[in-house]
C-alpha cells in the first residue's frame, strides 16, 4: 500500500511517502498556520498534488493540531495558532479533491500510535505520551488502544491547571500547564531575561557554554514540566511515559526530570520509565501510516 502522510503543526508541516513499510522520503515546510485554516488546507493540497505528480498513492493520512473527530475527519476545535480551522471537514474536502480514502487524527494521538506500533511504546499495553512544542499535547494508551474519552477529545494534558489563577491560556482558562512547561513558555520567559534567547537552540547553546542565566531558566522550566508529569504518574501509575518534541532531545532534560520525579514521588511509583519518542519528529507521520494501512484500528 502506498500512502502519503502529513503532520500539521502550529509552525511546521511534515510530510512523508510510504511504499508498504518503506519510508521513501520525508520533508518539512512551514505550515503557515497563523494565516488560517484555508491556508493550511491549501498547503496540504499543494503537497499531495506535488507528490501525486511523481508517485501513485492509495490513501492519505493527516495528523493535525487541534481536537479531531477521527470518524468524520472534522476539526472540532483549534486555538489561535490556526485561526478559522475549527469546523473544517478536512476528510471530506480532501476525499472530494483527491478521490482516495483520507484518515485524520489529532497530532499527539497519531504520534502515540506511531510510537506504539514502531517506536518507544512497541510491546507496551499501557503508556502516556506528551509532546512539548508550541503547546503541550497528550495521549493515553490503555490496553493497546488510544483512550479518547466520551467526546473523543481526552488527554488535553496541556490544559491541566498547574498554577490556579495564573497566566491566561488560549483555551479560556488560567494557569494551564502549557503556559509554563511548553517550549513556547521557556522561550517567552528566557527572552524576558535576555533578548538573545530567541529559541530553544540559542538557550541550550548558552547553557552548553556555562551561562548561569540559561541554566537557571532551564532548571526552572524542567521543574514546571515535572509538575504535570508527577500528577499524571499519581493518576495513572504508568510503566512508561514517552516525551516528544524537538527540544526533548537535550539529554540534560531527561536526566533532570528523572531525578526530580524520583525525589518527588513515593517509592511505589518509582517503576515508571521516562523515555524519548524513538521516532522523533516523524512519530506523527508514522502513526498516520499505521492508521491509513489499518495496521492500527480502533476497537
Amino acid at each position: 500500500m502506498k500512502i502519503i502522510t502529513l503532520d500539521i503543526g502550529g509552525t511546521a508541516m511534515k510530510y512523508a511517502y510510504f511504499d508498504k513499510d518503506i519510508l521513501v522520503f520525508d520533508d518539512t515546510i512551514p505550515s503557515e498556520a497563523s494565516l488560517g485554516g484555508n491556508k493550511v488546507l491549501e498547503n496540504i493540497s499543494s503537497i499531495i498534488t506535488k507528490i501525486g505528480n511523481q508517485y501513485t498513492y492509495d490513501a492519505i493520512g493527516i495528523s493535525t493540531a487541534g481536537q479531531v473527530d477521527s470518524k468524520t475527519g472534522t476539526i472540532l476545535y483549534a486555538n489561535e495558532n490556526i485561526p478559522y480551522y475549527t469546523g473544517m471537514e478536512l476528510k471530506k474536502l480532501l476525499e472530494d479533491k483527491f478521490q482516495v480514502p483520507v484518515c485524520v487524527e489529532n497530532d499527539v494521538n497519531a504520534a502515540a500510535i506511531g510510537e506504539a506500533i514502531y517506536g518507544a511504546g512497541k510491546g507496551e499495553s499501557d503508556f502516556l505520551c506528551l509532546t512539548y512544542g508550541t503547546g503541550i499535547g497528550g495521549a493515553i494508551f490503555l490496553n493497546h488502544q488510544l483512550y479518547k474519552g466520551t467526546q473523543g477529545v481526552a488527554a488535553e494534558m496541556g490544559h491541566m491547571v498547574t498554577h490556579p489563577g495564573g497566566l491566561p491560556c488560549g483555551c479560556g482558562s488560567f494557569g494551564c500547564y502549557e503556559q509554563y512547561a511548553s517550549t513556547t513558555a521557556l522561550i517567552r520567559t528566557a527572552k524576558e531575561h535576555n533578548p538573545e534567547f530567541v529559541n530553544g537552540k540559542a538557550i541550550f547553546s548558552a547553557f552548553d557554554h556555562d551561562n548561569n542565566d540559561a541554566k537557571r531558566l532551564i532548571d526552572h522550566w524542567i521543574e514546571e514540566i515535572s509538575y504535570g508529569l508527577i500528577n499524571l504518574i499519581y493518576i495513572f501509575n504508568p510503566s512508561l511515559i514517552v516525551l516528544g518534541g524537538g527540544i526533548m532531545t537535550q539529554s540534560y532534560i531527561l536526566d533532570k526530570l528523572n531525578k526530580i520525579i524520583k525525589e518527588s514521588t513515593v517509592t511505589s511509583f518509582h517503576g515508571v520509565t521516562i523515555a524519548l519518542a524513538a521516532l522523533g519528529n516523524l512519530a506523527g507521520v508514522y502513526g498516520m501510516k499505521a492508521i491509513a494501512s489499518k495496521e492500527y484500528q480502533e476497537k
